[in-house]
Protein backbone atom coordinates (compact mmCIF):
# COMPACT_ATOMS: atom_id res chain seq x y z
CA UNK A 1 0.00 0.00 0.00
CA UNK A 2 1.45 3.52 -0.97
CA UNK A 3 0.63 5.75 2.30
CA UNK A 4 1.39 9.39 3.20
CA UNK A 5 1.72 10.43 6.33
CA UNK A 6 2.46 13.87 8.31
CA UNK A 7 4.80 13.87 11.70
CA UNK A 8 7.42 11.44 9.23
CA UNK A 9 10.68 12.85 11.89
CA UNK A 10 8.43 12.60 14.63
CA UNK A 11 7.55 10.54 17.60
CA UNK A 12 4.19 8.87 16.69
CA UNK A 13 4.27 9.35 13.55
CA UNK A 14 8.08 8.62 12.74
CA UNK A 15 7.55 4.78 14.62
CA UNK A 16 4.67 4.26 12.62
CA UNK A 17 6.37 4.55 9.80
CA UNK A 18 8.95 2.36 10.24
CA UNK A 19 6.66 0.01 11.10
CA UNK A 20 4.56 -0.06 7.88
CA UNK A 21 7.92 0.18 5.96
CA UNK A 22 8.66 -3.36 7.63
CA UNK A 23 5.53 -4.93 6.87
CA UNK A 24 6.10 -4.15 3.19
CA UNK A 25 4.43 -0.81 2.78
CA UNK A 26 5.26 2.33 0.81
CA UNK A 27 5.75 5.10 2.87
CA UNK A 28 6.23 9.21 1.78
CA UNK A 29 6.64 10.98 4.74
CA UNK A 30 6.36 15.04 5.05
CA UNK A 31 9.02 16.29 6.56
CA UNK A 32 9.76 20.30 7.52
CA UNK A 33 13.66 20.01 7.73
CA UNK A 34 15.67 19.55 4.74
CA UNK A 35 18.65 17.92 7.00
CA UNK A 36 16.44 15.26 8.25
CA UNK A 37 15.18 14.14 4.84
CA UNK A 38 18.28 12.26 4.02
CA UNK A 39 17.80 10.51 7.40
CA UNK A 40 14.38 9.37 6.56
CA UNK A 41 15.15 8.18 3.59
CA UNK A 42 18.07 5.86 4.82
CA UNK A 43 15.08 4.40 6.96
CA UNK A 44 13.16 3.28 3.75
CA UNK A 45 10.95 6.70 4.40
CA UNK A 46 10.39 8.92 1.16
CA UNK A 47 10.96 12.42 2.04
CA UNK A 48 8.43 15.06 0.90
CA UNK A 49 9.47 18.55 1.80
CA UNK A 50 7.10 20.81 2.94
CA UNK A 51 4.60 22.12 5.92
CA UNK A 52 1.29 21.45 7.29
CA UNK A 53 0.28 24.89 5.26
CA UNK A 54 1.40 23.87 2.02
CA UNK A 55 -2.12 22.79 1.00
CA UNK A 56 -1.55 22.10 -2.62
CA UNK A 57 1.16 19.68 -1.41
CA UNK A 58 -0.86 18.11 0.77
CA UNK A 59 -3.68 17.26 -1.60
CA UNK A 60 -1.63 16.15 -4.07
CA UNK A 61 0.10 13.59 -1.91
CA UNK A 62 -3.44 12.22 -0.97
CA UNK A 63 -4.90 11.85 -4.03
CA UNK A 64 -1.63 9.85 -5.09
CA UNK A 65 -1.62 7.55 -2.31
CA UNK A 66 -3.73 4.73 -1.27
CA UNK A 67 -3.97 6.00 2.51
CA UNK A 68 -2.54 8.50 4.39
CA UNK A 69 -2.02 8.94 7.93
CA UNK A 70 -2.20 12.07 9.66
CA UNK A 71 0.44 12.26 12.71
CA UNK A 72 1.79 15.58 12.97
CA UNK A 73 -0.12 18.16 14.96
CA UNK A 74 -3.72 17.18 16.21
CA UNK A 75 -4.80 20.78 16.23
CA UNK A 76 -4.44 21.98 12.53
CA UNK A 77 -7.70 22.25 11.41
CA UNK A 78 -6.47 23.72 7.46
CA UNK A 79 -4.84 20.21 7.41
CA UNK A 80 -7.07 18.04 8.16
CA UNK A 81 -9.92 20.11 5.58
CA UNK A 82 -7.24 19.83 2.69
CA UNK A 83 -6.79 16.06 3.40
CA UNK A 84 -10.59 15.37 3.38
CA UNK A 85 -11.51 17.46 0.36
CA UNK A 86 -8.63 16.05 -1.45
CA UNK A 87 -10.02 12.54 -0.46
CA UNK A 88 -13.49 12.76 -0.85
CA UNK A 89 -15.22 9.95 -2.67
CA UNK A 90 -12.44 7.95 -3.01
CA UNK A 91 -13.10 5.83 -0.43
CA UNK A 92 -9.58 6.02 1.00
CA UNK A 93 -8.48 5.80 4.52
CA UNK A 94 -7.57 8.53 6.09
CA UNK A 95 -6.30 8.35 10.13
CA UNK A 96 -6.33 11.54 12.00
CA UNK A 97 -4.09 11.11 15.33
CA UNK A 98 -6.20 12.76 18.40
CA UNK A 99 -5.19 12.20 21.96
CA UNK A 100 -6.82 10.68 25.29
CA UNK A 101 -6.68 13.67 26.85
CA UNK A 102 -10.19 15.14 25.12
CA UNK A 103 -11.22 13.33 28.21
CA UNK A 104 -9.13 14.54 30.73
CA UNK A 105 -10.41 16.89 33.95
CA UNK A 106 -8.80 19.97 35.48
CA UNK A 107 -7.58 18.15 38.56
CA UNK A 108 -4.17 19.57 38.60
CA UNK A 109 -2.85 16.52 40.36
CA UNK A 110 -5.25 16.77 42.92
CA UNK A 111 -7.61 13.45 43.11
CA UNK A 112 -8.29 10.49 41.40
CA UNK A 113 -11.44 10.67 39.36
CA UNK A 114 -13.09 7.34 38.76
CA UNK A 115 -14.82 7.37 35.29
CA UNK A 116 -13.05 5.42 32.49
CA UNK A 117 -14.34 5.93 29.37
CA UNK A 118 -15.01 3.24 26.35
CA UNK A 119 -14.63 4.14 23.05
CA UNK A 120 -18.16 5.27 22.78
CA UNK A 121 -18.39 6.84 26.17
CA UNK A 122 -20.02 10.39 26.06
CA UNK A 123 -17.87 13.30 27.28
CA UNK A 124 -17.77 16.79 28.19
CA UNK A 125 -14.43 17.73 27.40
CA UNK A 126 -12.23 20.53 29.13
CA UNK A 127 -12.09 23.83 27.61
CA UNK A 128 -8.62 23.74 26.13
CA UNK A 129 -9.17 20.53 24.67
CA UNK A 130 -13.11 21.28 22.77
CA UNK A 131 -11.05 22.07 19.48
CA UNK A 132 -9.54 19.27 19.32
CA UNK A 133 -12.80 17.16 20.27
CA UNK A 134 -14.34 19.38 17.08
CA UNK A 135 -11.52 18.21 14.68
CA UNK A 136 -12.40 14.44 15.81
CA UNK A 137 -16.14 14.70 15.06
CA UNK A 138 -15.72 16.87 11.64
CA UNK A 139 -13.19 13.65 10.96
CA UNK A 140 -15.67 10.99 11.85
CA UNK A 141 -18.48 12.94 9.83
CA UNK A 142 -16.55 12.84 6.71
CA UNK A 143 -16.42 9.22 7.11
CA UNK A 144 -20.13 8.89 6.85
CA UNK A 145 -21.14 11.54 4.08
CA UNK A 146 -17.83 11.99 2.03
CA UNK A 147 -17.08 8.61 1.08
CA UNK A 148 -14.00 8.14 2.85
CA UNK A 149 -13.13 5.74 4.97
CA UNK A 150 -11.90 8.21 8.08
CA UNK A 151 -10.68 7.14 11.25
CA UNK A 152 -9.59 9.05 14.73
CA UNK A 153 -7.51 7.44 16.67
CA UNK A 154 -6.70 8.76 20.00
CA UNK A 155 -3.25 7.20 21.85
CA UNK A 156 -2.71 7.80 25.58
CA UNK A 157 0.35 8.46 27.32
CA UNK A 158 2.95 6.83 24.88
CA UNK A 159 6.07 5.11 26.23
CA UNK A 160 8.99 3.05 24.52
CA UNK A 161 12.05 3.97 21.83
CA UNK A 162 11.14 5.77 19.00
CA UNK A 163 11.05 3.23 15.68
CA UNK A 164 11.98 6.04 13.42
CA UNK A 165 14.14 8.66 13.92
CA UNK A 166 15.65 9.86 17.15
CA UNK A 167 12.38 11.20 19.12
CA UNK A 168 10.77 11.78 22.09
CA UNK A 169 7.48 11.32 23.94
CA UNK A 170 5.59 13.69 25.08
CA UNK A 171 4.55 13.63 28.59
CA UNK A 172 7.47 11.53 30.43
CA UNK A 173 10.40 13.97 28.72
CA UNK A 174 9.13 16.57 31.26
CA UNK A 175 8.52 14.33 34.05
CA UNK A 176 12.24 13.33 33.81
CA UNK A 177 13.39 17.03 33.59
CA UNK A 178 11.36 17.97 36.16
CA UNK A 179 12.59 14.74 38.71
CA UNK A 180 16.41 15.76 37.53
CA UNK A 181 15.91 18.86 38.79
CA UNK A 182 14.50 18.14 41.83
CA UNK A 183 16.54 14.80 42.63
CA UNK A 184 13.21 13.12 43.12
CA UNK A 185 10.57 11.44 40.71
CA UNK A 186 8.42 14.31 40.12
CA UNK A 187 4.55 14.46 39.88
CA UNK A 188 1.63 17.57 40.17
CA UNK A 189 -0.07 17.94 43.50
CA UNK A 190 -0.84 14.68 45.24
CA UNK A 191 0.05 12.34 42.15
CA UNK A 192 -3.14 10.78 42.32
CA UNK A 193 -4.35 11.19 39.11
CA UNK A 194 -3.89 8.62 36.66
CA UNK A 195 -3.30 8.33 32.82
CA UNK A 196 -3.95 5.16 30.57
CA UNK A 197 -0.75 4.39 28.78
CA UNK A 198 0.43 2.28 26.05
CA UNK A 199 3.65 1.37 24.20
CA UNK A 200 4.70 3.19 21.08
CA UNK A 201 5.45 -0.54 19.31
CA UNK A 202 1.97 -1.78 20.34
CA UNK A 203 0.67 1.89 19.10
CA UNK A 204 2.35 1.19 15.51
CA UNK A 205 0.73 -2.00 15.35
CA UNK A 206 -2.81 -0.42 15.58
CA UNK A 207 -2.38 1.89 13.18
CA UNK A 208 -1.38 -1.11 10.69
CA UNK A 209 -4.14 -3.46 11.66
CA UNK A 210 -6.53 -0.17 11.13
CA UNK A 211 -5.01 0.71 7.65
CA UNK A 212 -6.14 -3.65 7.08
CA UNK A 213 -9.66 -3.23 8.48
CA UNK A 214 -11.08 -0.60 10.69
CA UNK A 215 -14.72 0.74 9.36
CA UNK A 216 -15.40 3.93 8.25
CA UNK A 217 -16.20 6.60 11.30
CA UNK A 218 -14.36 4.24 13.77
CA UNK A 219 -12.41 5.89 17.03
CA UNK A 220 -10.31 4.19 19.00
CA UNK A 221 -8.32 4.66 22.00
CA UNK A 222 -5.61 3.19 22.47
CA UNK A 223 -3.65 1.49 25.54
CA UNK A 224 -2.83 -1.51 27.29
CA UNK A 225 -2.67 -0.45 31.47
CA UNK A 226 -2.82 3.06 33.40
CA UNK A 227 -0.83 4.63 35.67
CA UNK A 228 -1.12 6.74 38.77
CA UNK A 229 1.85 9.90 38.63
CA UNK A 230 2.88 9.19 41.56
CA UNK A 231 3.29 5.77 40.66
CA UNK A 232 5.12 6.88 37.14
CA UNK A 233 7.18 9.22 39.13
CA UNK A 234 8.31 6.93 41.52
CA UNK A 235 9.36 4.40 38.51
CA UNK A 236 11.31 7.30 37.78
CA UNK A 237 13.12 8.29 40.69
CA UNK A 238 13.98 4.33 40.64
CA UNK A 239 15.67 4.20 36.67
CA UNK A 240 17.58 7.88 37.94
CA UNK A 241 19.07 6.53 40.80
CA UNK A 242 16.96 8.58 43.38
CA UNK A 243 15.74 5.24 45.49
CA UNK A 244 11.85 5.78 44.57
CA UNK A 245 12.26 9.40 46.72
CA UNK A 246 9.19 11.24 44.92
CA UNK A 247 8.38 15.09 45.67
CA UNK A 248 4.89 17.23 44.63
CA UNK A 249 5.24 19.63 42.13
CA UNK A 250 2.56 22.06 43.09
CA UNK A 251 0.42 22.82 40.15
CA UNK A 252 0.64 26.36 40.13
CA UNK A 253 4.35 25.75 39.24
CA UNK A 254 4.08 23.62 36.49
CA UNK A 255 1.60 25.81 34.89
CA UNK A 256 3.43 28.51 35.37
CA UNK A 257 6.60 27.21 33.42
CA UNK A 258 4.75 24.43 31.02
CA UNK A 259 1.16 26.86 30.35
CA UNK A 260 -2.09 24.59 30.03
CA UNK A 261 0.50 21.58 28.85
CA UNK A 262 0.92 20.85 32.14
CA UNK A 263 -3.22 21.15 33.09
CA UNK A 264 -4.55 18.45 29.78
CA UNK A 265 -1.20 16.40 29.78
CA UNK A 266 0.62 16.01 33.43
CA UNK A 267 -2.07 17.22 35.40
CA UNK A 268 -5.68 15.65 34.62
CA UNK A 269 -6.91 12.24 35.02
CA UNK A 270 -7.47 10.34 31.32
CA UNK A 271 -8.40 7.07 31.62
CA UNK A 272 -9.95 4.69 29.10
CA UNK A 273 -10.39 1.18 27.87
CA UNK A 274 -9.72 0.65 24.18
CA UNK A 275 -12.78 -1.72 23.59
CA UNK A 276 -12.89 -0.99 19.79
CA UNK A 277 -9.01 -1.78 19.57
CA UNK A 278 -9.77 -5.04 20.94
CA UNK A 279 -13.41 -5.66 19.33
CA UNK A 280 -12.83 -4.96 15.66
CA UNK A 281 -9.14 -4.82 14.89
CA UNK A 282 -8.13 -8.06 17.69
CA UNK A 283 -5.28 -6.25 18.52
CA UNK A 284 -2.80 -8.54 21.22
CA UNK A 285 -0.55 -5.90 22.94
CA UNK A 286 2.96 -7.52 24.34
CA UNK A 287 3.69 -4.74 26.78
CA UNK A 288 1.39 -3.77 29.72
CA UNK A 289 3.01 -1.82 32.47
CA UNK A 290 4.91 1.47 31.91
CA UNK A 291 6.53 0.98 35.72
CA UNK A 292 8.38 -1.91 34.12
CA UNK A 293 9.43 0.04 31.24
CA UNK A 294 10.73 2.77 33.08
CA UNK A 295 12.43 1.03 35.42
CA UNK A 296 14.24 -1.41 33.21
CA UNK A 297 14.62 0.13 29.97
CA UNK A 298 17.95 1.88 28.71
CA UNK A 299 16.21 4.65 27.49
CA UNK A 300 16.76 7.82 29.77
CA UNK A 301 14.97 10.95 28.65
Amino acid sequence: MKIFLTGATGYIGGSVARYLTDFGHEVRGLVRQSDKAQALQEIGISPVQGSLDDAALLAEEAKAADAVIHAADSDHLASVQTFLEALKGSGKAFIHTSGSSVVGDDARGAYERPDIFADDTPFVPMDIRQDRVEINEIVRIAGVRDGIRSIVFCPTMIYGESLGLPAKSDQLPKLYAQSRKVGAGAYIGTGLNRWSNVHIRDLAELYRLALEKAPSASYFYAENGEASFIEIATAISKALGFEGKTQSWPADDAIAELGDWARFAIGSNSRVRAVNARQLLGCAPQHTSIQKWIETTDVVW
